[in-house]
């Protein structure tokens, strides 16, 4: 069977379906190069439409595929395995992005050849500003053509494995954690007199803007905080408060009680 670089995306949720709409707004494939599956297409219904291959099948989706996105939840990754082992092929390239689930392990669970990298992408892969971490056991050709797949769905960094969990927590939770900061800010500009839809976006583009400050100077958060206080002003006197509140020591607390989980679910 010939294959021409199709992706195959096993157990389209909410990430699985993010990355390949990613990959499609890109122009990196298009929807008929890409199958999503799930066991309940019915979900997947308007991505049919739009030309994606859909189906219940991880088998035949294998088959079809080059690089092979696992992206089911921790416990249902036996039952997949044991229906994808057979078709699976020395060229094929499997790379998971299942929380938890180590390159040793899935490696004594297939028992074969095949390529594997470790990814951990977060949701912002739709819009092609993912930050996305990823770790191999040598798997260096399959590198080549995966790394390159995610720079152009945000920014990539090869890490080590052990790291994987602590990178799982500070890049695909931290989606959630601004979120959070972003809706308190919100909160705090309704208080203030705007209505919700313009304190919002006066919170969003100026988060968006500090961390675009960041990324283009390379510089510490102190350095750009620096150029905003000035001696006696409101700046610092919020800050402050806010430090005096535990701002920092709640939101290290926060992420770190999300390591210690994830954690206790490392395989």
């Amino acid at each position: 069977m010939t294959i021409v670089n199709k992706i195959a995306i096993l157990g389209a949720g909410n990430l699985g379906i993010s990355i390949a709409t990613g990959i499609v707004e890109k122009k990196l494939k298009l929807p008929s190069d890409i199958f999503l599956t799930r066991r309940h297409t019915g979900l997947l219904d308007k991505y049919r439409d739009l030309g994606y291959g859909v189906s219940s099948d991880n088998k035949k989706a294998v088959e079809q595929s080059e690089i092979i996105f696992l992206c089911v939840q921790p416990k249902q990754i036996d039952a997949l395995i044991e229906v994808i082992k057979p078709v699976l092929r020395k060229d094929h390239i499997l790379v998971s992005v299942i929380t938890g689930v180590s390159l040793d392990l899935l490696r004594e669970k297939i028992s074969g050849v095949v390529q594997l990298i470790r990814a951990m992408p977060n949701t912002a892969v739709a819009i092609g500003q993912s930050m996305t971490c990823l770790a191999t056991l040598g798997a260096d050709t399959a590198l080549e053509k995966v790394d390159p797949l995610f720079q152009t769905l945000g920014l990539t960094l090869l890490i080590e494995e052990r790291l994987m969990q602590a990178a799982t927590v500070l890049g695909a939770s931290g989606i959630a954690f601004f979120m959070r900061y972003l809706r308190a800010a919100t909160q705090a500009g309704v208080q203030m007199g705007f209505d919700t839809e313009e304190a919002q976006k006066i919170a969003v583009q100026t988060a968006k803007g500090a961390a675009s400050l960041i990324l283009a100077h390379n510089s510490h958060p102190e350095v750009e905080i620096d150029k905003v206080t000035t001696p006696q002003g409101c700046t610092i006197e919020g800050l402050n408060e806010m430090e005096h509140q535990g701002f920092s020591s709640s939101l290290i607390k926060g992420v770190m009680t999300s390591f210690n989980k994830i954690n206790q679910m490392k395989s």
